[in-house]
């Protein structure tokens, strides 16, 4: 199977590898929604239109997941012609950072590594394509009333809900990496010694070895690593209280380092968001957020990380190996609302 690649997502690609992403602090970003997905409808066909839209009530909105699915809602991109697939990119530009809308596109193009390594081991798994995701608008996008969209495949899921013209709901938000760190020589896709998500597992590591004795043995819930994020799938987050230690018990320097990590999920999302949340948890009090560790310390061994706090639940796995068979080099990492995924608090 012949793979095409946006020559729009291919020059985002480049200009990540060229470390010029950049985060800007954009505001009104509900409006920016709105004119996307307008702009995006306006230039289906009916028969598109019926494949990419859903009335905002229809279940279907809450149905999400990250691995590998022959079907799913919404229009795929590889069913767009070039125009809709610059008016699909555009809207999920509208929805991210550049830093998050670079990392998007770069975990699309992870397919076609995958995609490399499954022949070359003739393996039969799972359709391996960076047009294999899909675009859906539920309800009718306006300034006033509520309406949302979400753009998922495999390793990315992003949903929205716009409400008044302003974002009230952006969980779950999945990004997932498989290769964490393009270990193998392919003709395709990152160049090899990429990390897709450097910054979601390295600074987790480096707070972790700042981790005193006394601090790790709080840190750590279970010598074993969780097998992946809890509750994939589900409309809600998992109802357990914090573990880990809370940053009450951290240094400054630690405490530093964990807003660090914060900001690595968090700058994902446009500025007018991701100061939103950092301005709740702020409120909230840092000293409330829980840092927990389990399994390996070290990269190449399965290890899993928590962080939480009041308003949020960020989890990152890193247990699987890779398509080439690399151990522990296969990333999920999820930023979720303790308030509500999907604006389900709306209702």
């Amino acid at each position: 199977m012949k793979l095409h690649y946006p020559r729009l997502v291919f020059a985002v690609f480049a200009l990540l590898l060229a470390g010029t992403a950049m985060h800007f602090a954009r505001t009104d970003v509900g409006a920016d929604m709105t004119q996307a997905a307008n702009r995006f409808l306006d230039g289906l066909s009916e028969e598109q239109r019926d494949a990419a839209t859903m009335e905002y009530a229809n279940p279907e909105r809450l149905d999400w997941h990250f691995i590998p699915k022959d079907h799913r809602k919404g229009l795929m991109i590889r069913d767009m012609d070039e125009e809709t697939r610059k008016r699909a990119l555009n809207l999920l530009r509208s929805g991210l950072s550049q830093i998050g809308y670079n990392k998007a596109t770069v975990i699309m193009n992870l397919e076609r590594i995958l995609h490399e390594l499954q022949e070359r081991h003739g393996q039969q798994g799972p359709i391996r394509d960076s047009d294999r995701y899909y675009v859906t608008i539920f309800g009718t996008p306006s300034d006033s009333g509520t309406w949302g969209w979400s753009l998922e495949g495999h390793h990315l899921s992003l949903n929205f809900v716009v409400d008044d013209g302003k974002v009230a709901a952006h969980t779950p938000a999945f990004f997932g990496a498989n290769p964490g760190t393009v270990k193998s020589i392919t003709s395709v896709g990152p160049r090899h010694g990429f990390r897709t998500l450097a910054d979601e597992e390295q600074l987790a590591f480096d707070l972790l070895h700042t981790l005193s004795d006394e601090q790790l043995a709080t840190a750590l819930i279970s010598e074993e690593p969780l097998r992946d994020v809890r509750s994939a799938g589900e409309a809600g987050p998992p109802n357990t209280p914090p573990a880990g230690i809370p940053a009450s018990e951290l240094s400054a320097e630690q405490v530093t380092l964990l807003k660090s990590l914060l900001a690595a999920y968090n700058d994902n999302m446009p500025g007018e968001i991701a100061e939103k949340e950092m301005a709740e948890i702020r409120e909230q009090g840092i000293e409330h957020v829980h840092f927990a560790w389990a399994g390996a310390q070290q990269p190449g061994v399965g290890h899993y990380y928590r962080v939480q706090g009041p308003s949020f639940l960020l989890e990152f796995a890193n247990t699987q190996p890779d398509g080439d068979g690399n151990p522990a080099n296969h990333i999920h990492a999820l930023w979720r609302s303790a308030q509500g995924d999907f604006g389900l608090h709306l209702d």
